[in-house]
Parts: structure tokens; C-alpha cells; sequence
């Protein structure tokens, strides 16, 4: 995937900016030339047109002849005007250029119009003169266009000069302008990259998005807070395999050191193996447990089982540890299936530990009962061991906390309650214990619809 910095992105919005400008310019500096271009050829056809009317004021007819009446100005005119009564020429300036008189002479006996030449640049307009409808003579007066276009190419000049210095200083300001724009976002990417290494816990918390830096801000913290989460999970994850596998491993170590200390006899060897046996499928359980526990968290997404059926299965696993207590185990439910939003690994894992608490400081009956109560399927685990005491209510349900029942020596490290209300919360419902005579834990979890 692409990966632009904020100095090409910096660089991408002054080019965008500036581009976006030099077409405005361009489009403003054309229109104004189209223009001054339409009023200058206009103000050209207003003089040779004042010219021509004025000719045509000073003839007079004589016995049915053109005649030019003398004027002061005649003097500054007499290089612009032809008069030609018929196609005789009555006036015009003494020496003019031969593509010019050639240009005059074929406007004569015409229709009133006009002709650009090139060489030189010039505009010629003939106007016709006529006599209670009888065409007289003919009346032809001429412009250089040389000012006209000069004044042309100086507009032009001036108009991409002036676009060029408005394009360097727009240049200027954009780059700058953009660059106080991004420098927050240039900080905030440092700070969020510094944080991330150094300090998970910190956040820009600006509040709900308002515009493009909080949003920004928004979804830094957003994207801190899955790192600081993820983080927080796989510390959890090796905490609770540390901490809890430490027990039996202990018991592996001790059981194997003492079979090689010394001689043993075969029972004791047998003994021996059997409780290296026990802590190696206490190691087991505990590393499935934590597994499913993580497989959950990471799908997020959940299947559906009946929670009679996983009560039953979670109940199997301990019957070994009831027979060995002298405890009844009983599971009691509807026929009719009970379907929870959860995976049946994962309302195992929940009901296990509460199951084989209940076997193992009850004094002769743990039971299971799975009901259901309106958008929620609720299970009762009850035993008539010594239960929980109100002080004890909450921080059993701590990583490593146990319960006074547990002071006996009894196996265990304190991790089977963290993780079932951990599951259960993970699906959308709860584990919860009671202070009353004999141990009471209720497991609520989400119905499937």
C-alpha cells in the first residue's frame, strides 16, 4: 500500500492549490483579452466609421459632380480618405502604399463594407454616396490598426506577467499556508508514534469530531486504544499462562526430582506418576482454557449452542472429581433446547471452574440449574460447601485472588473465576456470586434469537 508523508502530501495540496489558481487566472487573463480585443476592433469601426460621415458632410454637387469642400483638418486627414466620384478619384492623400491603393480602387462602385490588410496593417471602410437613390461616388477611409495592436500585445504582456507574479506569490502562500495547516497533524503523528513505543495509556481526547484535525485526533486515539488493548490482552494472556501453569509445574518438578533422588518402590513410583499425570492435564486444562478465552476475544463474533447440552459437558469433566469427593453432581434443565449467543467451548470454559469450585469444597451435592428469564439464559451453580463471604464477593474474581474455602492447600491458582466472568463479559453476559450458606454463582448469558 501507498505511503505519502506529510511532506509530499504538503507539496501535493500547494501543487493542487496552485493548479486550481493558474486555471482561474488563465480563464480571467483570456476573457480579458477577448474583450479588449472585441472594444478595440469596435472603437476602430466607431473612428473610420466618424471619419467617413464627416467626408460625406463636406461634399457638395455641382451641376450633378462631387466636390470636396476645404476643411482646417483636411491637412490630418488627407492620408486616411479617398473620394472617387464614379470611379474617379476626386481626393485622396498624395502617396500611399501600392497594396493600399489596389485595396481602395476595387472598394469602389461596391456595397458599404470593410477589408483588413496585412501589409500594412490597416482597415479600410467604403461607404457609398448616393443621390435620391443614384449611386454618386464612393467614400473611403482608412485606419492603422498598428496602434490597436500594440495596445493589443502590451495587454497580452502585462496579463501573463501580472498571472505570473499572482501564481509565485499564490505559490508562496499555499506552501505556507498548508504547511501551518498540517503542522498540528504533524505533531499529532509524532505524539501518537512516540506513545505508541513509550506510552499506551496517553490519548489527544478532544472531544466528539468537530472537523479534520479531531476527527484525526479521533481516530489516533481510536487506533491507541486496539495497540494499548492488544497490548493489555497479550500481557494478560502471558500473565495468566505464567501464573497459572506455575502450580503444576512445580508439582512436575518436585515429584520428578524426588523419583531421581532416591530409590522408590513401584507404588510410590506409580503414585508419583499419577500426580505428574494430574498436573499435566491441570496444565492442559489451563492452556485450553486460555486459548479458547483468546480464540473468543479475537473472533468477536460468536455461534450459538444449547446451554443445557454445554452444562452437561462442562458437569462430565468433573465427574471424576465428584466420585472422588463422594459429591452429587446433578445438571437440571428444560428438554427443550436453551440457545445462547455463544460458542458451546466458550459457555464450557465459563461453567467449568464454578462446576469444580463446587465439587471440590462442597460437603455432599453440587447443582446445576439452567433456566431461562426473558432475553437472557440464567445458570445457577449451588454446592453446600462453605460459600463467600460478603468481603470476598468481588475480589475472588481477581486474577490470583482465592477465596477463603481455598486455604486448605487446595489446588489451584486463583485464575478459573478471572476467566469465566472474562468470557462471559467477552459474550455480552456475567458471572455474579452470592454471600449466602453454601457457595451460589449465577451465570447470566445473552439469548440466541
Amino acid at each position: 500500500m501507498a505511503r505519502i508523508g506529510l511532506g509530499g502530501l504538503r507539496g501535493r495540496l500547494s501543487l493542487a492549490v496552485v493548479l486550481v489558481v493558474a486555471l482561474a487566472l488563465a480563464a480571467m487573463a483570456a476573457i480579458f483579452n477577448v474583450v479588449l480585443d472585441n472594444r478595440l476592433s469596435a472603437d476602430a469601426n466607431s473612428v473610420l466609421r466618424s471619419r467617413a460621415t464627416d467626408e460625406l458632410a463636406a461634399l457638395t454637387i455641382v451641376d450633378g459632380k462631387l466636390h470636396v469642400r476645404e476643411r482646417p483638418e483636411d491637412a490630418a486627414l488627407e492620408t486616411r480618405l479617398w473620394v472617387f466620384a464614379g470611379r474617379s478619384q476626386v481626393e485622396g492623400p498624395a502617396r500611399s502604399p501600392a497594396a493600399v491603393q489596389r485595396a481602395v480602387v476595387r472598394l469602389v462602385g461596391g456595397a458599404s463594407r470593410r477589408v483588413e490588410l496585412t501589409a500594412p496593417d490597416m482597415r479600410l471602410l467604403a461607404v457609398p454616396v448616393e443621390l435620391r437613390g443614384a449611386r454618386l461616388g464612393t467614400v473611403v477611409a482608412a485606419i492603422s490598426m498598428e496602434p490597436y495592436e500594440q495596445t493589443r500585445r502590451t495587454a497580452l504582456i502585462a496579463s501573463l506577467i501580472l498571472c505570473a507574479g499572482v501564481l509565485a506569490v499564490v505559490l508562496f502562500m499555499a506552501r505556507w499556508a498548508v504547511a501551518r495547516a498540517l503542522r498540528p497533524v504533524s505533531h499529532m503523528t509524532a505524539q501518537a508514534a512516540k506513545w505508541s513505543e513509550a506510552d499506551l495509556d496517553r490519548r489527544f481526547s478532544l472531544g466528539d469530531p468537530r472537523d479534520e484535525l479531531t476527527q484525526l485526533a479521533a481516530t489516533l486515539d481510536g487506533l491507541l486504544e486496539r495497540q494499548s488493548a492488544a497490548m493489555r490482552h497479550e500481557q494478560r494472556f502471558s500473565a495468566e499462562i505464567s501464573h497459572e501453569l506455575r502450580t503444576p509445574l512445580a508439582k512436575i518438578r518436585a515429584e520428578a526430582e524426588i523419583a531421581l533422588r532416591r530409590r522408590r518402590t513401584p507404588a510410590a513410583y506409580r503414585d508419583a506418576l499419577a500426580t505428574v499425570l494430574s498436573s499435566a492435564e491441570r496444565m492442559s486444562a489451563v492452556v485450553d482454557t486460555l486459548l479458547v478465552a483468546a480464540r473468543a476475544e479475537a473472533e468477536g463474533g460468536h455461534r450459538t449452542c444449547d446451554a443445557v447440552r454445554a452444562a452437561a459437558v462442562a458437569a462430565d469433566t468433573c465427574r471424576e472429581l465428584s466420585a472422588q469427593r463422594g459429591v452429587t453432581l446433578t445438571v437440571n434443565g428444560s428438554d427443550d433446547p436453551i440457545k445462547v449467543a455463544a460458542d458451546e467451548d466458550v459457555v464450557e470454559r465459563i461453567l467449568f471452574p464454578l462446576i469444580e469450585n463446587g465439587c471440590r469444597y462442597a460437603s455432599g451435592a453440587v447443582r446445576v440449574d439452567v433456566e431461562e428469564d426473558g432475553r437472557h439464559a440464567v445458570i445457577h451453580v449451588v454446592d453446600d460447601g462453605p460459600g463467600v463471604t460478603p468481603d470476598e464477593i468481588r475480589r475472588i474474581f481477581q486474577p490470583g485472588e482465592r477465596g477463603q474455602a481455598a486455604g486448605d492447600g487446595s489446588p489451584g491458582a486463583g485464575l478459573g473465576l478471572a476467566l469465566a466472568r472474562r468470557l462471559a463479559r467477552q459474550v455480552g453476559g456475567e458471572v455474579m456470586a452470592e454471600a449466602a450458606p453454601g457457595g451460589r454463582f449465577t451465570v447470566e448469558l445473552p439469548r440466541s434469537d
